[in-house]
């Protein structure tokens, strides 16, 4: 018997198909949680911080930079999933190698100099991270504060010494 143009093996066939395939899909994903990268959710110890110009700028640094940029991660319940858990690691250990406020005692991979240029073209914090942490998006006036306040403290307290 045919309804709505299918027959009506027609119909089960595809019934199938699409249970074997979300059965995979199921498979799959339970399988990529066994993959060991994307779990170690470490802070190593802080071995120095900037001296900050204000307790605003580190503030503001807090909010929007140190999730990602220091050894005081804050590591949510998605960061435990795979894939998500993946992208999460490599944006925390890429953000550390490059600039990380934590270890400032150590000269830092990326150019400190171009922090500012960076918060102000809107790289940094990521948009991607900001749609999950609203509370890292800054407005033109906490952008305008944290870019002089890292200015300053850099200045005063460059990196490595």
């Amino acid at each position: 018997m045919r309804l709505g143009g299918v027959p009506r093996s027609g119909r089960i066939r595809w019934r199938r198909v699409l249970l074997w395939a979300a059965l995979i899909a199921v498979a799959a994903f339970v399988a990529i949680q066994f993959v060991p990268y994307g779990r170690d959710h470490s802070n190593p110890p802080v071995t120095g911080e900037p001296t900050w110009d204000s307790a605003e700028t580190r503030a503001l640094a807090k909010r929007a930079c140190f999730d990602c940029h220091s050894n005081e991660t804050t590591w949510p319940w998605y960061s435990k999933v795979a894939p998500v858990s993946w992208l999460v690691q490599s944006d925390v250990n890429s953000g550390r190698e490059q600039l990380n406020f934590s270890e400032w005692n150590r000269p830092q991979d990326g150019e400190t100099g171009e922090i500012g240029e960076t918060i102000r073209e809107g790289s940094m914090p990521p948009w991607y991270y900001v749609l999950l942490h609203s509370n890292a998006k800054l407005n033109g006036g906490e952008k305008d504060a944290l870019i002089r306040g890292l200015d300053a403290t850099i200045a005063a307290s460059p990196p490595g010494r």
